[in-house]
């Protein structure tokens, strides 16, 4: 699998946002200082953000980013696929073109991974990063456990 900085810088300054955002829009610049992360960078990452709303633009004096929606109603899986990240461990991209102009004879393993990787990554929330943040930081243990033999899945009917 592939997840480049793009994607782990994205999600961490989402946590970043959504810690603080209680106080009002928050600056990329403070941002970039807790988490030594590139404001340039920040600042091409945010517009992605923007632009598929999941965090909102406040300008002038006092301005900043806020979150475009509750932290709960906002998966890992969305903030990575915003930032134009691709969740995938197949080598053609999923074009089924990975050996001799057809599928090499691993790609269904690795489709099937990245369909596991998306579903995990879809069942996370950004409040469950910030609720665990926040209880390591209180020397609590971690509200949920994020590994994914243990991570609760929401129960679909047939």
């Amino acid at each position: 699998m592939r997840l480049t900085t793009k994607g782990r810088f994205a999600v961490t300054a989402m946590v970043d946002l959504a810690m603080n955002n209680g106080d009002g829009p928050v600056t990329l610049a403070e941002i970039s200082e807790r988490r030594k992360i590139s404001l340039s960078y920040l600042e091409q990452l945010f517009g992605k953000l923007r632009r598929k709303q999941i965090v909102e633009s406040v300008r002038g004096p006092g301005g900043g980013y806020l979150l475009g929606r509750e932290a709960r109603e906002l998966s890992v899986s969305e903030i990575i696929l915003a930032v134009d990240e691709p969740i995938d461990a197949t080598q053609c991209g999923g074009k089924e073109n990975c050996h001799d102009d057809g599928k090499c004879i691993t790609h269904d393993l690795w489709a099937a991974l990245n369909q596991r990787i998306f579903e995990y990554l879809g069942s996370v929330t950004l409040q469950q990063l910030v609720d665990n943040q926040r209880a390591k930081e209180s020397g609590v243990a971690p509200i949920q456990d994020m590994r994914p033999d243990v991570v609760k899945r929401p129960v679909v009917a047939a």
